[in-house]
């Protein structure tokens, strides 16, 4: 099981938007030096609705083969067309990735019905760990606890990233899901929470420019240590908040830039940080000691 602190890694990319393979490599080799404990690459954060199935298999591909097993790769593999799923789970198993997190099919709102299917097929076709991901506000469908439960039934179905903050959630899964099921945070504000309440880690947006900070957090939380987890914590807490002053992974983006890790490559229909909240962001960064 793959515990602690996994940044859901940006992908960097050049001002006219192509893919910055270089500060890539620098951004992994920041995180394992930081102590971050697994890489997501290719999610929401990594801005895959915007990359090209080639591009999203070679930035996975990238990310295995520079990592070279430093720490685990969890490829996003995720997408609203159940056979698009596979293929691109597929492509991360060959390519020597970890395991594979896959959000809930967005746009065409599935039912629960459906959302069962889905992920039973796409477990049946790749043999490779997979996580779930649940994450309404951006899908606009919620997977309830009674369809995790049930799909923690499948032997590679082996956690899920849970993005609603709602951590009521929790006890239920840890109670009902399969021994060894892990429960991962996706809301760096209630992150600290939710390990607490018996999470595995966090999978995270604020890793990206507070790496060593997030993975002492999430060191401290799992090992019951609740004071010293709770005093960095709260140094983030601005910083959870102004990550999304507009849509993930703007603000993070121009975080990353303003820190001289990558470039200002972002691709429509998403756009940089608007001026205006620069100066929350900068704050942000100070409060959280980056």
């Amino acid at each position: 099981m793959i515990t602690g602190s996994i940044v859901a890694l940006v992908t960097p990319m050049q001002p006219d938007g192509s893919l910055d393979w270089k500060r890539l490599e620098n951004i992994l080799d920041m995180h394992i030096e930081a102590g971050t404990n697994g890489i997501a690459a290719v999610g929401t954060t990594g801005e895959s609705a915007t990359l090209s199935v080639p591009e999203h298999c070679e930035v996975i591909r990238h990310c295995v083969r520079y990592v070279n097993g430093r720490i685990p790769i969890i490829a996003g593999t995720g997408a609203n067309s159940t056979s698009e799923a596979i293929e691109l789970t597929v492509t991360a198993a060959e390519n020597g990735a970890d395991a594979c997190l896959l959000v809930t099919p967005y746009y065409n709102r599935p039912t629960q019905r459906g959302l069962y299917l889905h992920y039973k097929a796409v477990a049946e076709a790749v043999a490779i760990p997979q996580i779930l991901y649940n994450v309404p506000g951006r899908t606009a469908v919620d997977m309830h606890n009674d369809t995790v439960v049930a799909l923690s039934a499948i032997d590679n179905i082996v956690g899920i990233k849970d993005a609603t903050g709602d951590l009521d959630r929790v006890p239920d899964l840890k109670a009902r899901c399969r021994e060894g099921f892990a429960i991962y945070s996706g809301d760096d504000a209630t992150a600290l929470e939710l390990i607490l309440e018996g999470g595995h880690g966090n999978i995270s947006v604020t890793a990206n420019v507070a790496p060593r900070q997030m993975a002492n957090m999430c060191r401290l939380a799992l090992a019951g240590n609740r004071e010293a987890a709770a005093q960095i914590d709260a140094s983030l807490s601005a910083l959870n908040t102004a990550l999304f002053l507009e849509a993930n992974p703007i603000p993070v983006k121009w975080a990353m830039q303003y820190r001289g890790y990558v470039q200002s490559g972002i691709r429509l229909p998403l756009t940089e940080l608007d001026e205006q909240y620069h100066a929350r962001v900068i704050a942000a960064l100070e409060a959280a000691g980056v």
